[in-house]
């Protein structure tokens, strides 16, 4: 993809003002992982183990870190029994990282506690900033899924 197509004023606007929404968000979500045992990178690592095991490599593209950190993150988790290594099935050679359901159940409390927090917050919008949101919602989805 280039990334630097776009000389739009308009549209190069709307990403900073986007970009800009995604830091305070990001902040958001870490002011919520203080209040719980879990951080929200060990959440979005224990969640992509819930259709089966999946290697190091592949965590690590998918949290946008290098091999060394995303195995930093699967030692943490797996000494607080969350995580386990497994043979991976297409290659006798591999391993692969499993959630097990110790892990399951703190996803679950994470998820409750943090969707409760957020809710909290969301109780101080308006009935029509509630529908903006709902409606912006698939369009984030699509932006998230471009990248």
């Amino acid at each position: 993809m280039d990334t630097l197509r776009s000389t739009d004023p308009a549209l190069l606007s709307l990403a900073q003002d986007f970009r800009e929404s995604l830091r305070l968000s990001v902040y958001l979500a870490r002011r919520l992982d203080s209040e719980g045992e879990l951080s929200a990178v060990q959440v979005s690592t224990l969640k992509m183990l819930f259709d089966g095991g999946v290697r190091v490599g592949e965590i690590a593209r998918n949290l946008g870190v290098r091999v060394p950190s995303a195995t930093e993150q699967i030692i943490k988790l797996e000494k607080a029994g969350l995580v386990g290594r497994e043979q991976d099935p297409d290659d006798s050679r591999a391993v692969q990282v499993a959630i097990t359901e110790a892990g399951r159940t703190a996803v679950e409390e994470a998820n409750r506690k943090r969707n409760a927090a957020v809710a909290s917050i969301l109780e101080n919008l308006d009935d029509g900033e509630r529908a903006a949101l709902v409606a912006a919602l698939p369009v984030i989805a699509k932006i998230n899924s471009a990248g």
